[in-house]
């Protein structure tokens, strides 16, 4: 960082070199940067970034201020044109422009500095006896039948509750005690609402809320006879207490904070269209598991029923009647082979009879010579001798002769 010490006569400067001057001046000014400044808010402005952007002003004079969204969300109440406040943070200069600015780093309302400490004493106090410890926090129900709800009848915070419990879970029953949420009687109505839901409804979870306002307004959920009796709850507690800058110790002692009364009734209860979903996943899923396990019994009666079927004594009987009918097949077969075989045999043994038979070879032209005297065959010239008689067979018939000459030797 360029560094500057005092002007030097005739010296020239730039603008920058100026402004990087006074700011140094102003950085190393230990009193500047450690103020507080009480004024009226003007010109305020929260562009989408969530930094502030305002003026403090008062009857004589005014003072350009800054918030970064880093210290803006810490606030606890919301600011807003007109409102007197008080701010601490440093003086500095913003060289683009020049000009002198108070970049804040924290601010309550005017006039409510002692609210505040007695706000952080108190909260010092309870948070020490472990009232805001995350270890006793008490999970909330996913699916609430009783809701129970402390806050005034009459505000708008309850009807943003009942119209979003309406919208998103229309199935869960709603008890409202009415309290006050503003003023002296509010606490002790607070306490006794939170009492009476405990030990006579038994809901669920119990949304405890309002709309926003200043500390004052908001006090009654920082009394700590409230702050114990939500912290002492049997039913877990949803506080929606103010808008979502607002913190009261009632949200510190609460099982879930909301940043608003609506915010609370919806994270109480499960939306209808999402609980609609999953049961019609939970449906498809279930007739899956169904159809699978009715397809697992039919097999698995399939299969005993096939048991079955083979120890049966039906189940042998078609057995044995199917053996029955291969070896009948078989037998048949082997019949028909068998004749098959004997008549080839018995055409070839007629065959060879036929060509056997003395009359196919008379047939043929020969003859069949038989001496007269004995009937013996002649087969020779020297069986017979010249005028023995011969019988002689033909195909057509038979006749009778006589040897008139013989010749051995020759044809």
């Amino acid at each position: 960082m360029e560094q500057y010490s005092i002007f030097q006569p005739n010296n020239i400067m730039s603008v920058g070199q100026l402004s990087g001057y006074l700011r140094q001046m102003l950085e190393n000014d230990t009193l500047l940067q450690d103020v507080w400044v009480q004024g009226e808010i003007s010109n305020f402005a929260r562009p989408s970034s969530g930094h502030l952007y305002f003026t403090l002003k008062d009857s004589q004079a005014a003072i350009r201020c800054v918030m970064w969204r880093s210290a803006a969300a810490r606030l606890n109440f919301e600011p807003r044109e007109g409102l007197a406040v008080e701010a601490h943070g440093g003086i500095n200069i913003y060289e683009v422009s020049g000009q002198l600015q108070l970049y804040v780093d924290t601010m309550k309302p005017a006039g409510e500095g002692a609210l505040y400490a007695e706000y952080l004493r108190l909260k010092a106090k309870l948070e020490s006896e472990g009232l805001f410890d995350e270890e006793i926090k008490r999970p909330i129900p996913p699916l609430p039948a009783i809701i129970g709800i402390v806050t005034s009848p009459t505000g708008a915070a309850f009807q943003d509750m009942i119209n979003t419990l309406g919208r998103r879970y229309p199935i869960a029953e709603v008890v409202l005690c009415p309290t006050a949420v503003q003023g002296a009687d509010a606490p002790p109505q607070i306490v006794a609402a939170l009492t009476y839901l405990n030990r006579e409804v038994h809901p669920d979870v119990i949304l405890i809320g309002r709309g926003g306002g200043s500390i004052e307004d908001l006090w009654a959920f920082n009394e700590e006879a409230v702050v114990r009796a939500v912290a002492g709850s049997t039913a877990p507690i949803i506080s929606g207490v103010g808008h979502e800058t607002d913190f009261t110790l009632t949200d510190f002692a609460a099982d879930l904070r909301a940043p608003t009364p609506t915010a609370a009734a919806e994270v109480a209860t499960p939306d209808r269209a999402d609980l609609l979903g999953a049961a019609g996943e939970l449906a498809n899923r279930h007739t899956t598991i169904l159809r699978e396990k009715i397809a697992a019994l039919r097999y698995e009666h399939s299969q005993t029923h096939n048991a079955l079927q083979r120890l049966s004594p039906e189940h042998s009987i078609h057995t044995y009647r199917q053996r029955l009918d291969e070896i009948g097949y078989r037998v048949d077969r082997a019949i028909a082979s068998f004749l098959e075989r004997k008549t080839f045999q018995f055409t070839n043994l007629t065959e060879a009879l036929r060509n056997l038979n003395p009359h196919a070879v008379l047939n043929r032209g020969y003859a069949i010579v038989t001496r007269g005297a004995d009937g013996k065959l002649v087969r020779s010239s020297g069986q017979v001798t010249q005028a023995d008689k011969v019988h002689i067979q033909v195909s057509q018939g038979s006749m009778e002769a006589q040897i008139t000459k013989t010749n051995p030797g020759g044809s």
